[in-house]
């Protein structure tokens, strides 16, 4: 999830626990060159801790791009580095990606997928998972089989569903029951991915699809302890579970580029925590037109209901 799902976060969400695995947001490989160490570096700052977060989840690498010789040069530079996996996207459903021959665009050409995936396999060693991603079709759920076994034709094992097409975006709901179907024509690990809100929806995709991994990116932005929730389904989050969170991202986006970006980044999250819980979104309201990051920041620090204990403002990690 581009601009969404950075190591900040991937930090935050793998501090709480209950994460088997983490997946970067893309790195976008064009025409004109493999994508350089120091971006790798930067980008998945992970690398120089053998691929894992601080709390030990394994962290893969997100390649998106249509050029098979560059994607492949990249997936081994990744690899070089120290890449413990490696994802293909071909599931971004954003515009000026696909108009840029990337994401959900392939998924009208299997046999291009294939010559991607089959390229990158080649290069990168053995020891070192190959994985991808992809929508249920560009503009028709049908496509998924062809698209699925374009995938299985590269030497690839593991791959994510997104239970929608391309020109659905993420418009309610997904549809899971083609992944029953996926599984009747290949021999596929398939990941269930869409519309996973809460420990019930997930138990509602297993009965549907068969699946034992799933992959949740919206849901665990509205709600970062839905992970806690699925592993143990007596845990409760209140806001004084999520409202200590929101300071302590802040500071480390802050450390990291300036408090302009920690102030917008922190109002997206906010935003997306907004639509699932109520003293979230009562906070939002209220800072939402904020404009200076002092004030901002003072403000996630007083917000109610948060208990005395946890109104610190806290370090970034």
């Amino acid at each position: 999830m581009e601009g969404v799902i950075d190591s900040i976060f991937r930090e935050i969400l793998t501090s709480i626990g209950g994460i088997d695995q983490c997946v970067t947001e893309f790195f976008r490989v064009t025409d004109y060159q493999i994508i350089p160490d120091k971006v790798f570096l930067r980008e998945c700052p992970e690398l120089l801790n053998q691929s894992k977060t601080k709390y030990g989840v394994p962290v893969f690498v997100q390649l998106l791009g249509g050029h098979p010789e560059l994607m492949a040069e990249s997936a081994l530079r990744a690899a070089n580095l120290g890449a413990c996996g490696i994802d293909v996207n071909f599931g971004c459903p954003a515009k000026t990606v696909n108009r840029n021959d990337g994401g959900a665009t392939l998924l009208k050409f299997p046999d291009r997928m294939t010559k991607i995936l089959k390229s990158i396999r080649h290069v990168v060693p053995r020891n070192i998972p190959v994985t991808a991603k992809i929508r249920l079709g560009f503009d028709t759920p049908e496509a998924c089989i062809r698209n699925a076994e374009a995938v299985a034709a590269a030497g690839i094992t593991t791959l994510t569903v997104h239970c929608r097409t391309k020109t659905d975006m993420y418009k309610p709901p997904a549809f899971w029951e083609w992944i029953p179907k996926i599984k009747e024509r290949t021999q596929l690990n398939i990941i269930a991915n869409g519309d996973i809100w809460s420990s019930d929806d997930l138990k509602r995709c297993y009965e549907i699809t068969g699946c034992d991994e799933f992959m949740i990116g919206r849901g665990a932005i509205a709600n970062p302890f839905i992970f806690q929730q699925i592993r143990n389904p007596d845990f409760s989050v209140t806001w004084e579970n999520i409202g200590p969170l929101l300071p302590i991202f802040f500071d480390s986006s802050a450390k990291l580029k300036s408090d302009f970006f920690a102030q917008a980044r922190t109002k997206q999250w906010l935003s997306m925590i907004s639509k699932k819980n109520e003293a979230g979104r009562e906070l939002f309201e209220k800072i939402k037109a904020v404009q200076n990051p002092s004030e901002f920041r003072m403000s996630l620090c007083q917000a109610p209901p948060v208990r005395p204990a946890d109104r610190r403002c806290l370090a970034p990690i």
